[in-house]
């Protein structure tokens, strides 16, 4: 499989049966007509085309595909394309009303389990044609959760070596066979075994399944190369003969949470990586092979990669291989009795995400943006900003701060962060632009002994500015030299400010007032428009930009010289023009203000 799968629906009268599977399964993509209504749907026919080509270019992509409609819609659409039947991703068929559930392609490929999952959401029946799943209640190309099959080109002989009458016998431990119809005998003259060691490819007897019960534990000196930590661990796996199929995860102390090494190995082993404590691990201390008091005087527990390991594979797990050194790396193994997910053991990095979500139109939040929201665990932010996207908050942990408490929420994202979260610290318009993205990485210079902050993984999200958006909606103000600049006292000196306006009056720049007025400061666009008459002309047009991308947003035109300031509220972008600056209107009586760039010197003859 190539993706998420793909649900597609070609009728509204499929979207009750949609949204069923839609919270069942969250990072399914959906594919929907404009009228079926559904959140967050892509559009089904593209420009110029048909649903079949969607379906089709779906398929191609090796995508699963669930499609809510008629069997006969699937066959169609990808019929021209069927090629390798052992590479075909999975194709569904569900009835419009949930009663049938029917996997038409890729049924060995995961589409008879996906079925299955899906008729158990639906409360209906999944129809299994495939003669293995018949037979014997299973098919062997399909293990449960927490185990691959290492050799699946095998299946298909095998199973038609049991349908022959084979017997059967299994090695290692395989509860989930406990249930099915395979002629099990101990005499058997087919195998099926259950080992992290690598299949015989070569042995069409054998069918060999991967448990994910494989812990890799690692250390490393500080900027280790990502190629000697891999060579390190590529070479204990190949000495043991190790599957990489049956690892569960890449472990080590919380210290090393940014090294880029152990980062590239997780990426290489396609693993997930995480974390421990130093006193997590020295409470490994009693089961390790190699402790060292040169390491816990360094770190606070006696051993890393060894106790690493054997910490996320469980109290009953093995020490397969005891601690390897390279030059600047270390690395151990332990195999645990079960399968188990490797990443639910230990905490992954922490990660923060400054979020600009732009003014408050969807239409304007980037998909950087809502990428970051969507994956975060927790939001923090002011509360008026967590409640403009309601539809991504579902499932998120919101922590909610009154205006005033900016480093308060700072502080608090940077902490849920270091407490291995995915954390998007939410904040309106740009976070670069008076918000939020300077005091984070003003609190990581100012307190460098904050070492869980330092190994985070920090990442801007930009978005729409509230000073973009005013010019937008106005025309196009910003055409030429402009600058921003915030008329609030409470962290700049007033003086300070009045110097800045002054200068960018002398310099003629178009200006961007941010914070013009509040409740208890009314004096300073009232100096600053002062100011800036002394510069240019009353008539230089003047954009009012009030609550954009919400409900009440109001954009006015006006002079320099007609600025009232009592039409001006906290939430409110100003926007003086240059001496340049044009405000036109229309035949239809729209108005418009422009900066002029330039241009029409070259028009000039």
């Amino acid at each position: 499989m190539s993706g998420p799968p793909a649900l597609v629906l070609l009728t509204p009268n499929a979207r009750k049966a949609a949204q069923m599977l839609m919270a069942a399964f969250p990072a399914w993509e959906v594919y929907a007509p404009d009228d079926a209504a559904l959140v967050h749907a892509l559009p089904l026919v593209p420009p110029g085309g048909k649903a079949t080509d969607t379906i089709a270019a779906l398929f191609l992509a090796g995508r699963p595909v669930i499609g809510i409609c008629a069997a006969g819609i699937l066959i169609r659409a990808v019929a021209p394309h069927l090629a390798d039947k052992h590479s075909e991703p999975p194709l569904i068929a569900v009835a419009a009303d949930g009663s049938a559930v029917v996997p038409l392609l890729g049924g060995h490929h995961g589409g008879n389990l996906l079925a299955r999952r899906i008729a158990t959401v639906l409360e209906s029946a999944a129809a299994i044609t495939t003669a293995g799943d018949l037979v014997f209640g299973l098919g062997l190309d399909e293990p449960p959760e927490g185990y691959s099959l290492g050799n699946p080109d095998a299946a298909k002989g095998f199973m038609a070596a049991l349908l022959r009458g084979g017997k059967v016998r299994i090695e290692g431990d395989a509860p989930w066979l406990d249930g099915s119809n395979l002629p099990i005998d101990p005499e058997g003259a087919l195998t099926i075994a259950v080992s992290p060691e690598e299949a015989d490819e070569t042995d069409p007897t054998r069918l060999v399944y991967h448990p994910r019960a494989l812990a890799i534990g690692v250390g490393c000196e500080r900027g280790c190369s990502p190629v000697e930590l891999i060579r390190l661990v590529q070479g204990m796996l190949a000495e043991r003969n190790l599957a990489r199929a049956a690892i569960a995860g890449v472990y080590s102390l919380d210290l090393k949470a940014d090294e880029p090494a152990m980062h590239e190995l997780a990426r290489w082993l396609e693993a997930p990586l995480r974390f421990f404590d130093a006193a997590t691990l020295e409470a490994e201390t009693p089961r390790l092979a190699n402790p060292s008091d040169v390491v816990f005087a360094e770190v606070g527990c006696h051993g890393v990669s060894e106790a690493a390991a054997l910490a996320a594979a469980g109290p009953d797990a093995t020490l397969l291989a005891e601690k390897r050194k390279s030059a600047r790396a270390t690395c151990a193994i332990a195999l645990a009795p079960q399968p188990f997910d490797g990443a639910a053991r230990g905490r992954r990095r922490g990660a923060l995400h400054v979020v600009g979500t732009g003014p408050g139109d969807a239409q304007w939040l980037t998909p950087e943006a809502r990428i970051a929201l969507a994956e975060a665990t927790d939001w923090v932010g002011y509360g008026l900003y967590l409640d403009l996207y309601p539809d991504l908050a579902a499932g998120k942990t919101l922590h909610r701060y009154d205006l005033g408490e900016e480093e308060t929420r700072v502080r608090a994202a940077l902490d849920l962060a270091a407490e291995g979260k995915h954390v998007a610290l939410v904040c309106s318009g740009d976070p670069g632009i008076y918000a939020m993205a300077t005091l984070v990485f003003e609190l990581l210079e100012a307190e460098p002994q904050r070492r869980d902050w330092q190994r985070l993984a920090i990442a801007v999200a930009p978005g729409v500015s509230a000073m973009q958006a005013a010019a937008a909606r106005a025309g196009a103000p910003l055409g030429h030299d402009f600058c921003t600049v915030s008329l609030s006292d409470l962290l700049t000196p007033l003086d300070t400010i009045l110097q800045r306006v002054k200068a960018a009056a002398q310099g003629d720049f178009v200006v961007a007032f941010y914070n013009p007025v509040s409740q208890r400061r009314r004096t300073q666009l009232a100096m600053a428009k002062d100011i800036l008459l002394q510069h240019r002309d009353a008539a230089t047009p003047v954009i009012l930009a009030r609550n954009l991308g919400r409900e009440g947003e109001r954009i006015a035109i006006t002079t320099l010289g007609d600025l009232d300031i009592d039409a001006v509220d906290m939430l409110t972008v100003v926007v003086v023009g240059a001496s340049a600056s044009r405000s036109i209107e229309l035949q239809n009586g729209r108005r418009f203000v422009y900066t002029p760039r330039g241009y029409e010197k070259k028009r000039t003859p």
